[in-house]
C-alpha cells in the first residue's frame, strides 16, 4: 500500500539526510543535518496538512528541498485533510486530538452565530483599519483561523480594548487567519503575525493574498506551508520589529522563516522621529496617519 510518509522520508535519505522516524503532518520536525552530530538541530522537514506534499532541508548545508507525493500511485489515499494522531515524541495523544475536534466544533457554531463586524468597532477604528472578513461576537472581533484545507480549526478574539484571546483548545500551530486576497492561484502572497497588521497591508497591496500567522513563534510553519502550496509564488514575510524586546524575537522569527521558505523579508523602515514603541507595520501606517502622535 501507498504510504506517503515513507516516500517523503525516503527522499529525504536520497539527499543525505536522516529523518525521524515518526513525522506528523503540520508540524516542523528537527533532527541533525547532512553528517551532524546527533543532537544537531540543523535539518527539518515539513509534512502539508494533507499529507500530500512536504518541505525539507538544512541549514548547515543551505539544502531547501520541495516534495509532493506520486498520487498515481495512491487511487485510494483515504483523504484530503490529515488527521495528526502522533505527537511530536511519536505516541498516541489522542486527547490532544479529542480537545482540538471539540473546539474546532465550538468554533464552527461561535462563527455561525455571529455578524460581520461594523466598521465603528472601536479596536477597527483605533487601527485604521477596515474590518475585512471579521465578525462581531458578543462585543469582541471574531477571526477565523483555519488550516491549509480551509477548515475552521480555531478563533480569536479580540476585545474593543484591544486585548485578544484564542479559543481554548483550538489548534493554532501552522493554522493562520486569512486576511484579504485569493487563494485559488496567487502570484503574490504576503505573510505577518498579526491581523491588523495583515489588514493594513492588504488595504496597501490589493493584489496579494495576505494571511495572519498569528504570533511569531507559527511564522516558520506558515511560511513553509504556504511554499509548498506555491512553489513558484511571490513569498513575503512581513516581521515586526520588536526593538524594545531582548533579542528582538519578531524580526529574528522573520528572517528564519524568510530563509527557510526562500521567501523575500520586509520590516517596517522608522523615521527617525518614530517612537520606540512602535513595532509593526500597522503602528507605522497608524502613526504616519494620525498626526505623528
Amino acid at each position: 500500500m501507498f504510504d506517503a510518509v515513507s516516500q517523503f522520508r525516503d527522499v529525504m535519505r536520497v539527499a543525505g539526510l536522516q529523518p525521524p522516524e515518526y513525522i506528523k503532518p503540520g508540524k516542523i520536525h528537527r533532527f541533525p543535518g547532512r553528517d551532524k552530530r546527533p543532537g544537531n538541530k540543523a535539518g527539518w522537514c515539513l509534512l502539508f496538512d494533507d499529507g500530500r506534499a512536504g518541505c525539507f532541508g538544512d541549514w548547515s548545508s543551505g539544502l531547501k528541498e520541495t516534495w509532493r507525493a506520486d498520487v498515481h500511485q495512491s487511487p485510494s489515499w483515504p483523504s484530503k485533510r490529515c488527521k495528526p494522531v502522533l505527537s511530536s515524541e511519536g505516541h498516541g495523544n489522542n486527547s490532544s486530538s479529542e480537545r482540538q475536534i471539540a473546539a474546532a466544533k465550538r468554533a464552527v457554531g461561535i462563527w455561525k452565530k455571529a455578524s460581520p463586524a461594523p466598521t465603528y468597532h472601536p479596536y477597527l477604528v483605533r487601527k485604521r483599519i477596515r474590518p475585512h472578513r471579521a465578525r462581531i461576537y458578543r462585543e469582541a472581533l471574531v477571526l477565523p483561523v483555519t488550516d491549509w484545507s480551509g477548515m475552521l480549526t480555531s478563533l480569536q478574539f479580540i476585545a474593543p480594548d484591544g486585548s485578544k484571546r484564542l479559543l481554548a483548545g483550538g489548534r493554532k500551530q501552522g493554522c493562520f487567519i486569512p486576511v484579504a486576497g485569493d487563494a485559488q492561484a496567487p502570484a503574490k502572497i504576503v505573510i505577518c503575525e498579526g491581523w491588523a497588521t495583515g489588514c493594513t497591508l492588504a488595504e496597501l497591496l490589493s493584489s496579494a493574498l495576505v494571511i495572519a500567522a498569528i504570533d511569531a513563534g507559527n511564522l516558520l510553519s506558515v511560511a513553509l506551508m504556504a511554499r509548498c502550496r506555491w512553489p513558484t509564488a511571490k513569498l513575503i514575510i512581513a516581521g515586526d520589529d520588536d526593538r524594545k524586546t531582548p533579542g528582538n524575537p519578531g524580526r529574528r522569527k522573520a528572517r528564519e522563516a524568510a530563509k527557510a521558505a526562500r521567501a523575500r523579508l520586509i520590516l517596517p523602515d522608522w523615521p527617525e522621529d518614530a517612537p520606540d514603541s512602535l513595532t509593526d507595520f500597522n503602528d507605522l501606517v497608524t502613526w504616519l496617519t494620525g498626526g505623528k502622535k
